[in-house]
């Protein structure tokens, strides 16, 4: 492999017309297609195989009349006497009518329902609360918003009453503010390269390149979105990723060249070089990122599918611009990518400018056993919060607690019962459903934790009826999760009829428990693949074992920081997005196939050298000091530059991609400076060479990848070149 990238690397110094030519040209027809219609879907989230998702489709069929049109929604006023009259009397009473009245007249209302209709009323059993909906035409993503807030000011407005909406009729801006966040982080990028390199132009040329490769990495998913929709979120994932791996393989890349500038190599062999060493090793680590993302397909849901597999084109483009498009231009900077002083004279870099690093490397490798217990335990402390950790589709009544919405959610749940807003939808099949009805709700009304169960009405074929269930639990609770796996039991004793169970928290249930047991297998898989990839690289058995117990310790300090944030709520006021929710039920899946592909890039970047070393024939604590100081300082600033960025979004007001920033953020930290900076040192230090040992039978078998560089040490082919450094 570095003999061919080598090659690559020199060619593309060599033609760099016709590799700005060929990346120019993808850009264009990646842009053009893009331009043809990019289409985003709502964001809705679902899993078309579970019973609930088959349920809803066969009752879309067998009560077509009841589908709610596309441009319509519905939003609720929750109105509260401020006195102890009761809602529906006297002042109240007129109070009500009178804003009831005046939503009526408001532009796009089709009708406003009354709360004290004998027939189907809606006034709280305490006579203190009514609710009344209201039902909205010609709603659409253009004035969604805009029709919410009107609604708003309404309520506001009232006289003598506590009015608060509840409902939603869309995002509602809840992607503002996502552009300040990406250049935040590229803004602190560029601030860390250009500490690191000294110099500009280098640190210019390393931020143009990661902009280039991830914005052709954009244009390539939303010229995909153009054929098939995508959800909304899909492209800011992607771009949170592309831009950090493309900043990080770059800088990689470029400070190896620089390297071989110091040693005195021409300027095209040191690019080649370059590309066949740390290029090399960005292939590896690009690899297992694009693996780690790509596989989350195997989970079976599409929507974690398609965020995966638009994040892994990302990477690929940021590793294809790493190993082309920067050997060209750093064919074009030339003398300028180094720091003044150093272009003429060709000092080495200053000695001190470690020394930081390697005191730090002395102290853990003086002292290993010290040095592992107390990482681990540390570690392990801020794993605790996982186990109290949450995870549900979506945060009922809405993310914000302090929005009218959660408010109106709450005051309900309380007037009304916990579940009255989230009911189960059970449907009925069979030729003689309308028999099984009695039956089938009396069986229902004996299970636990159930409030109500009403009929809501029999298909006009009469094969098919709807139960709503009422549950005395909160959508996300246990006892509802409980009493969903009851109602299901309970269909094995039913004869004659087909009993499923489905609606919106049914839904979020079956998603939530096929994650979460995918998460299970999936963090087998990866753990698997990490042992495979690198034993396959180091030539080793026990460096692979110690690198993978790192990453779980990483993967549960990421966790443990995003529950106490965004769960517990410490720390919320430094944050824009809300807490004391819930998390995602896909970010610990996203996030455990995100921080694998991370944590190899700097297990490859900083234990490589220490491995080229000990094959060099240093004992195993010189090839530690050794590997540790060439690197350190460059796995150091590409864990900062990860950090920026993804420590940008983790401000972003939406909590999804706040959540998924700090979690990315805590992660990339532990990992690089904890867990690959002290922790593997520390281990490797204690094992000694029994940390390099490979049974002799399995180390003929496997595959041997260079990523060292070791073949282009004993090729005495040199690439002249006109030009001196």
């Amino acid at each position: 492999m570095a003999r061919l990238l080598y090659r690559l690397g020199v060619f593309c110094a060599r033609r760099r017309p016709l590799v700005f030519a060929i990346w120019l040209l993808a850009a264009v027809g990646l842009g053009v297609g893009a331009a043809t219609g990019s289409q985003f879907s709502d964001g809705g989230f679902s899993m078309p195989g579970s019973e609930s998702s088959r349920a809803l489709d066969r009752m879309e069929t067998h009560f077509p009349a009841a589908q709610e049109s596309e441009d319509t929604g519905s939003l609720q006023l929750t109105l509260t006497s401020r006195t102890d009259s009761p809602i529906g009397v006297g002042a109240n009473r007129r109070a009500v009518e009178q804003i009831l009245e005046q939503a009526a007249g408001l532009p796009n209302v089709a009708a406003v329902s009354d709360p004290f209709d004998r027939q189907m009323p809606y006034v709280s059993p305490d006579k203190s609360t009514a609710v009344a909906t209201i039902s909205l035409t010609g709603v659409t993503d253009d004035n969604a918003e805009a029709l919410h807030e009107q609604v708003v000011d309404l309520a506001e407005q009232a006289q003598g009453l506590d009015v608060e909406v509840g409902g939603s009729l869309g995002a509602g801006g809840a992607g503002e503010g996502g552009h300040a966040s990406e250049l935040v982080g590229i803004a602190l990028s560029f601030v860390v390269l250009l500490v690191t390199y000294g110099s500009l132009v280098a640190a210019g040329a390393n931020i143009l390149m990661a902009l280039v490769g991830v914005a052709v990495g954009l244009l390539g998913v939303l010229a995909f979105s153009a054929l098939q929709p995508i959800s909304s979120t899909t492209p800011t994932l992607a771009l949170m990723i592309g831009l950090a791996v493309g900043i990080d393989y770059c800088l990689f890349i470029l400070a190896r060249t620089r390297n071989e500038l110091r040693e005195g190599r021409s300027l095209e062999d040191a690019i080649g070089r370059a590309a066949g060493t740390a290029g090399s090793a960005v292939v590896f680590a690009g690899t297992t990122v694009i693996i780690a993302l790509a596989a989350l397909s195997v989970v079976g849901i599409g929507f974690l599918t398609e965020m995966g597999l638009a994040a892994a084109f990302t990477v690929l483009v940021a590793v294809l611009a790493a190993l082309t498009l920067l050997p060209a231009l750093s064919r074009s900077m030339g003398p300028r990518m180094m720091p003044r002083k150093e272009r003429h004279g060709r000092q080495t870099r200053n000695a001190d400018r470690l020394t930081f690093l390697e005191r730090w490397i002395a102290i853990v490798v003086r002292r290993p056993a010290v040095v592992a217990v107390s990482v681990i335990a540390a570690l392990l402390v801020l794993c605790i919060p996982v186990l109290s950790m949450q995870t549900a589709l979506s945060t009922p009544g809405g993310e914000d607690p302090d929005s009218t919405q959660r408010a109106a959610y709450d005051l309900i749940a309380e007037k009304f019962g916990a579940g009255a807003q989230d009911p189960l939808i059970v449907l009925l099949e069979g030729e003689d459903v309308q028999a099984q009805v009695g039956p089938v709700t009396s069986t229902i009304q004996s299970l636990p934790d159930v409030a109500r169960v009403t009929p809501a009405g029999v298909s006009e074929a009469g094969d098919a009826a709807i139960l709503q269930i009422t549950p005395a639990s909160g959508p996300i609770d246990e006892s509802t999760y409980q009493l969903v796996r009851d109602i299901r039991s309970a269909a094995s004793d039913l004869d004659g009829v087909q009993l499923s169970v489905t609606g919106q928290t049914a839904i979020d249930i079956d998603l939530n428990h096929a994650l979460n047991q995918a998460l299970i297998v999936y963090l087998i898989l990866v753990v698997g693949l990490s042992l495979l990839l690198l034993i396959v690289l180091f030539r080793s058995i026990l460096v692979p074992v110690i690198a993978t117990l790192g990453f779980l310790l990483s993967v549960g300090s990421a966790f443990g920081v995003t529950v106490a944030v965004f769960q517990w709520g410490w720390l919320s006021g430094l944050f824009a997005a809300p807490s004391g929710n819930p998390l995602l039920t896909f970010m610990p899946i996203l996030i455990v196939g995100i921080l694998f592909g991370l944590a190899m890039d700097y297990q490859v970047f900083l234990v490589s050298r220490i491995h080229e070393a000990h094959r060099h024939g240093m004992r195993p604590v010189e090839a530690i000091l050794d590997g540790f100081g060439r690197t350190a300082i460059v796995v150091a600033a590409a864990a900062l530059i990860m950090t920026s960025v993804f420590g940008a979004f983790a401000i972003a007001p939406m909590s999804i991609i706040a959540s998924i920033g700090l979690a990315l953020t805590a992660g990339v930290l532990v990992d690089a400076f904890v867990v690959r900076m002290i922790l593997v040192p520390a281990l490797l230090a204690l094992l000694g060479e029994t940390a390099w040992w490979m049974p002799r039978w399995l180390d003929r078998v496997l595959p041997h990848i260079d990523a060292e560089g070791e073949s282009l040490e004993t090729d005495e082919r040199r690439v002249p070149v006109s030009t001196a450094y």
